[in-house]
């Protein structure tokens, strides 16, 4: 008996233990697993992306940023019946720019939901995967800023939401909005592990989509992967923008070596003399840096799809590329902040002919890529998550 007591003993302590242990286990959580996506660097293209940590690259993501991008409750104005979206003023057809052919607006120039007009044209939203030197033609919004929520392409989203001369709204408003909508909870939840929707979420879906938005298929491009040949004409055009002597473009725009065609950095152009009273622009590079040689200094825009991108400038005085290619051949303005790279400023300009004027355009132009434009996997979604 004194044996078979024990072992019974014995048998429950092991039991009881068992038992401790399960119970000291947490519960099992749900393990959330999005598809990682890998963004195709084309051929000759810099592998440095910009992407932060904390909001890899997802199919998910991505997903849910389309539908966000072109949602135009976006704004969380519809009980006022006032709709805008990103895309509202981003155009695919236009490079992801406003171009002057709009709908909505005349000649370029944008206004927000209320009528307020935008302190400046806009920029394309193409290759800013690779752009590490801030967005906005002044780089405001950079990973060198010191405030944490003006960084990234996320915080450009909330910005859009809350700025006059765009949404006008709330953050508020809005998240509660897409709460409520049929199909975006569960959205958010494939993206980032839970249905709560938030406006940083919808910050980090739309950027996930915006990164994907890469030109590099033009003609430029296949001439340069030897799959077609450039005429005389787009030759001839070629080596004026990458020389001194010519155009001298390359300084500023890049060329076979910066497939970009921008360096992303900001110059003072030539575009005006004076920066105080009434040519002064709270905008501009030196109002982000302090600096005084940043007066006047506006980010050098990429030249792919320039073609689809007009007007031009960051105040869009020029209607027409050969009126941008007029005012480097000669019209240049001296100041004291002229970036030095205008190499051209003491003669006015480039000087260049007639005929040097045509080359450098019909160079420029094998720089459109209409596979771009007319992608499918950046156009509007057919039906959004409600309608399905």
């Amino acid at each position: 008996m004194k044996k078979s007591g024990f072992f019974i003993l014995a048998l429950l302590f092991i039991l009881f233990l068992s038992q401790c242990n399960k119970d000291s286990e947490p519960d099992p959580t749900p393990v959330h697993n999005p598809t990682p996506y890998e963004i195709p660097v084309p051929f000759g293209f810099p592998t440095n992306l910009n992407i932060p940590e904390d909001n890899p690259m997802t199919v998910e993501g991505i997903e849910l940023g389309r539908y966000l991008f072109y949602d135009t409750r976006l704004a969380g104005r519809a009980d006022e019946g006032k709709y805008m979206s990103c895309a509202t003023c981003h155009l695919q057809e236009n490079s992801f720019e406003c171009g002057v052919d709009h709908p909505e607006f005349t000649g370029g120039f944008t206004h927000g939901l209320d009528g307020k007009p935008t302190p400046h044209v806009m920029l394309p939203l193409m290759n800013l995967i690779w752009n590490s030197s801030g967005y906005l033609w002044n780089g405001f919004v950079s990973n060198d800023n010191p405030l944490p929520q003006y960084r990234n392409i996320e915080d450009l989203v909330w910005m859009g939401i809350i700025v006059e001369h765009e949404m006008n709204s709330d953050t508020n408003k809005v998240r509660e909005l897409f709460q409520q909508i049929p199909g975006y909870p569960e959205l958010f939840k494939k993206a980032f592990g839970s249905e709560t929707v938030t406006v940083k979420n919808m910050g980090r879906a739309i950027a996930q989509f915006i990164r994907t938005l890469i030109s590099a298929d033009s003609k430029f491009d296949k001439y340069l992967h030897g799959e077609i040949q450039l005429s005389a004409s787009e030759l001839n055009g070629f080596v004026l923008f990458t020389t001194e002597e010519g155009a001298d473009c390359f300084h500023c725009h890049g060329g076979a070596g910066n497939p970009l065609f921008t360096t992303n950095l900001f110059y003072n152009n030539g575009k005006d003399s004076l920066f105080t009273g009434q040519y002064e622009d709270p905008r501009d590079r030196y109002h982000v840096t302090g600096d005084p040689m940043d007066l006047g200094a506006y980010k050098a825009t990429t030249l792919r799809n320039i073609e689809f991108t007009a007007p031009y400038m960051h105040d869009g005085r020029f209607a027409t590329l050969d009126e941008v290619i007029d005012f480097y051949s000669h019209y240049l303005v001296w100041s004291p902040y002229i970036n030095p790279l205008m190499h051209h400023i003491a003669n006015g300009g480039t000087q260049l002919t007639p005929n040097e004027k045509e080359n450098l355009k019909a160079f420029i132009f094998t720089l459109s890529d209409t596979s771009f434009i007319n992608n499918p996997d950046f156009s509007k979604p057919e039906k959004f998550p409600d309608e399905k």
